[in-house]
């Protein structure tokens, strides 16, 4: 299948779709070459074509998926059969639009849809989708086309848009326009869908125990279907392998705990990667049959078994069997398609890549190859990775020949270390026969009703977000629990901003009166998923992107964003620092809010100010699609001794014990500051720590060589090490850095930091770092990165480094910051949901990624996901505030909240981010401060003077309406200083 002559094909549609109104009589001509068009069909796609337009069935199903017993015939899928004929599809598709056949046309759409979207061109298939069904609102538009939508906002950062969709089809019982279901188990299928892609959600967000609630729900589902979708099984099944890897221990438990939880499906596994593995591996079975299911669950089943080979719970004498385990899961992957074979979707190509790396990583481990194969095997995959990059934003004509390239260099690992085939008996499946002994199809005792039950635990949730956007979906929205029959979603309605359009709060108009401010257009790179060129129909809004271009209101106009965008431009609501001692505004009697000069409520959700965070041990991330890769080559700095120290980087002593003492300094304690706000806690023994239980493990470097990471250090970090033993190992107050070879390919290590759990884990990866995209804050600087351990493959990733040289612990301090929030709100969240008030807050995970040359550390960044929304600050860190919002007073009762939570020792604030329905649905925070009397001051942590502006200021000695119906306590009065 050529690329470039799908994108003709589809533009040739597009136009044909988007052509005048409907005339008064269809000529001739048109529906002679429709039926033309139609009777050229082999039989098969006819009869699939027919069956489509009957409404048969919500997904076009494979022929292996609902059979218990499979012949030779059914192994095959539904792309081997469309590809060959896709253009004669495509002809028809244009026939029938000509011809004003819009079921038919729609029936096509609905056939090919699968195939595109792996392909990476869905973008234009559902403009099609959405100009038919405004031309012809009659025409029933499949639930797969719907639930695709939701997919492709997923995978673009529009969660809020995805998560309307979604929790309208399982709230209204799958209703979506004048689509009829055959049958209830229909009805089943598209919910137990709908739920899985909303677990997607959820893991994107790093909320893994709910997440992984979710996945097992639609798992449920689909057993309990009459026959049971083999497909479903398998795709849910590798999701949870996804999660439990991410999953920290303790969420883990609360899991096994669930009575809606029965994990013995998985069998009798001592440890969560353990049945992370089993979860894969049955997924390999269950979808024996497509080369990508194959590709991407034995790809997990790896990972899961790499990580688990040097987790405690290993002991030293198996961990090479486990090792060899890996090894063969990854080779199988790479066995599912021949260097020669054409592979045109991203998703695949990145999982191809990911085998390829991490099977060199286990050669590593094992011994099995030379160093000089080693450098070959890597090399090979720094190259492949680069050209991948490309490939996400290549024009269509070249991504053929870029996808060839990445491909030869899969092959050339392969061949240098020497993947051999497996014995296969079946040349139906792309599986060899060992993973096919004993692994039977286990019995599942799922039924209907135990599907529905534990999807009425989630009911409320679904509800309330439909009725907080009900602006956006008052057509379709029956309300009522899981039923109506006349409720009806209307993919149209699918561009439609469900963001804070309502800016009247009890009738108020939208603050500040006249237009709305400018929406953004600075986008992600164009790949499918992303936004760029994205076609919004008339009465559609488009979303800011999570970076603005703000106009300075002076000589110089610059393009920053997000909170660090406030800071600049926002002088009525800006971020102090520690430093800004100076003259401090008075506090204000009763806490009255200041009135502010402007706000900039198109600012857009930015990356500078991005990083969220999770209580689990590993938070993955989802991709970003880079800008063009420029041929200039700059070079990564590493240690920069003597660089100019800025207000932030103060020294630090030789045994840190947090990150706040290595940045705090006696000299900086602001006057009248008691020694209670800079007292260090005293470090804990973290018996999940590999340091803390040998103290070895992490040992000094040799002298002149901190950076250098031996044996020993990779065995701690892939174990996991607490943040004080982290800290010992990694910080100096002589060695800054900054990265500034852009645009190339580097090893990394993947930092994942639990606030649970206390412990930073690793994982290595391959890391592709991009040119800036040219966005600035007051101290970083934001870059386009891609690396192979993305939670989502088809989403974007930024970067953060700072603008000047900044040693190691200011990077970690980030994350820690935002995992710390996410933890605390991930509680507030629960009591929200108890209360059963309609809005929910989230902090998307950050994790650090450390680059390395040559096992050396030469640059720290920190990732996070891409996300598109308007930008709004609700509150700064002192005393300021945004009454204008209902969200503002959603984090009021956040800040409350987690100062009683924390003891009274912490509160989170410096809230900014997107809100969407005025506060009252979703509320997606960045970039946090936390004042706290546990910790030393530092530049963002203003201790004792911080918490007193929350109470005295931010929150006031009155509760607000939120506080009140969370029945939260009074928070009393700090005691002197």
């Amino acid at each position: 299948m050529d690329s470039q002559e799908v994108g003709v094909w589809l533009e040739e549609c597009l136009e044909a779709a988007a052509a005048s109104e409907q005339p008064d009589e269809v000529s001739d001509e048109a529906r002679q070459n429709h039926r033309s068009t139609r009777n050229a069909l082999c039989a098969e796609l006819s009869l699939l074509i027919q069956e489509a337009v009957e409404m048969k069935w919500p997904f076009v199903p494979e022929k292996w998926q609902y059979k218990e017993a499979v012949s030779t015939q059914d192994k095959t899928n539904l792309t081997d059969l469309i590809s060959p004929y896709l253009p004669q599809l495509m002809a028809l598709l244009k026939a029938a639009i000509l011809a004003w056949e819009a079921r038919e046309a729609l029936a096509v759409v609905f056939l090919v849809d699968r195939l595109l979207y792996w392909s990476d061109e869905s973008r234009r298939l559902l403009s099609i989708t959405k100009l038919l069904h405004r031309r012809h609102p009659g025409a029933p538009v499949a639930p797969q086309l719907v639930i695709r939508q939701a997919r492709v906002y997923l995978n673009s950062g529009k969660l809020h848009k995805a998560e309307f969709i979604l929790s309208m089809l399982i709230i209204n019982n799958g209703a979506t326009g004048s689509w009829t279901y055959r049958s209830e188990s229909d009805k089943l299928l598209v919910q137990a869908v709908s739920v899985q892609v909303r677990g997607l959600i959820l893991q994107k967000l790093g909320l893994w125990l709910e997440a992984a609630e979710l996945i097992w729900a639609s798992l449920m589902g689909y057993f309990a279907l009459p026959q049971p979708d083999k497909k479903g099984i398998g795709t849910s099944l590798g999701l949870f392998a996804d999660i439990l890897v991410s999953m920290n221990d303790e969420d883990f438990e609360a899991l096994r705990n669930n009575p809606d939880v029965d994990l013995s499906l998985l069998g009798d596994c001592p440890h969560r990667l353990l049945s992370a593995a089993e979860a894969a591996r049955l997924a390999v079975v269950y979808s024996q049959y497509t080369s990508l299911y194959v590709l991407t669950s034995v790809v997990a089943q790896g990972t899961c078994l790499l990580s688990y080979s040097f987790s405690l719970a290993c002991h030293a004498p198996n961990r090479r069997h486990y090792l060899l385990q890996a090894k063969q899961a990854f080779e199988v992957g790479l066995l599912t398609e021949t260097e020669h074979q054409p592979v045109a979707s991203q998703q695949e190509l990145h999982t191809f890549l990911k085998a390829a790396y991490s099977l060199a990583v286990v050669h590593r481990w094992l011994r099995l190859a030379s160093e000089t194969e080693l450098g070959r095997a890597t090399g090979a995959c720094r190259e492949a990775l680069v050209l991948f990059y490309d490939y996400c934003r290549a024009d269509i004509q070249e991504r053929d020949g870029l996808a060839a390239d990445v491909m030869r260099r899969v092959g050339q690992v392969k061949r240098t270390l020497r993947v051999e085939p497996y014995p296969n008996s079946d040349p139906g499946s792309f599986i060899p026969d060992f993973y096919r002994k004993g692994a039977e199809e286990r019995p599942a005792k799922f039924t209907p009703a135990g599907f529905f039950r534990l999807m009425d635990r989630f009911g409320d949730y679904h509800k309330a977000i439909c009725e907080s956007h009900s602006a956006g979906c008052a057509k379709g929205y029956a309300g009522g629990g899981g039923g109506g029959g006349e409720a009806r979603l209307c993919i149209t309605a699918m561009g439609t901003t469900v963001e804070p359009s309502n800016w009247e709060e009890g009738g108020r108009d939208r603050p500040g009166g006249g237009p709305e401010p400018p929406r953004n257009e600075v986008l992600p790179p164009t790949a499918e998923g992303s936004t760029e060129g994205e076609e919004e129909l008339e009465g559609e809004d488009a979303l800011g992107s999570s970076w603005q271009n703000v106009e300075m209101h002076s000589s110089t106009s610059s393009s920053i964003s997000g909170s660090e965008a406030y800071e600049w431009v926002e002088a009525a609501i800006d971020t102090e620092t520690s430093e800004d001692e100076g003259p401090v505004k008075p506090l204000a009697i009763g806490g009255a809010t200041r009135p502010m000069s402007r706000l900039s409520l198109g600012s857009s959700f930015g990356s500078l100010g991005w990083s969220f965070g999770s209580q689990s041990s590993w938070e993955r991330i989802s991709p970003v699609q880079p800008p063009s890769r420029s041929s200039s080559r700059a070079s990564a700095s590493g240690p920069t001794p003597g660089a100019k120290r800025s207000a932030e980087q103060l020294p630090s002593t030789e045994a840190p014990t947090s990150f706040e003492e290595l940045e705090t300094r006696d000299s900086e304690r602001p006057a009248g500051v008691s020694d209670r706000e800079t007292t260090s806690r005293t470090p804990e023994r973290n018996p999940a720590c590999c340091s803390c239980r040998d103290p070895g493990a992490l040992a000094g470097p040799e002298p002149g060589k901190r950076y250098l990471l031996t044996e020993r250090d990779y065995h701690a970090l892939l174990a996991g090490v607490c943040h004080d033993c982290l800290l010992k190992r990694l910080q100096s107050k002589e060695t800054k850095f900054i990265l500034k070879d852009h645009n190339k390919a580097y090893s990394g290590l993947q930092l994942k930091f639990s606030r649970a759990t206390g412990l930073w884990t690793s994982r290595e990866t391959c890391v592709y770092i991009g040119e800036p995209t040219g966005m600035k804050g007051r101290q970083r600087t934001a870059l386009w990165v891609r690396f192979l351990h993305q939670e989502e493959r088809l989403s974007s990733y930024m970067g953060k480094d700072y603008q000047e040289p900044k040693e190691m612990q200011f990077h970690l301090k980030d994350v820690e910051r935002q995992m710390t929030s996410q933890y605390y709100v991930t509680q507030f969240n629960k009591k929200l949901y108890e209360q059963k008030m309609t809005a929910q807050i989230f902090y998307l995970p950050s994790d650090a990624l450390l680059i390395l040359e040559a096992g050396e550390i030469i640059g720290c960044l920190t990732v996070e996901p891409y996300m598109l929304g308007n930008f709004v600050k609700l509150t700064n860190n002192t005393w300021k505030k945004d009454s204008r919002f209902l969200a503002t007073e959603y984090g009021i009762a956040f800040g409350h909240f987690t100062y009683l939570f924390s003891e009274r020792q912490e509160v989170v604030v410096d809230l900014q981010g997107v809100v969407t329905a005025n506060g009252k649905g979703l509320t997606y925070l960045t970039d946090p401060q936390i004042h706290s009397a546990r910790n030393p001051r530092d530049p963002s942590n203003l201790g004792e003077r911080g918490l007193r502006y929350f109470l005295d200021e931010q929150h006031g000695p009155e509760c607000n309406s939120v506080c009140k119906d969370l029945n939260l306590p009074p928070m009393g009065r700090r005691p002197p200083l």
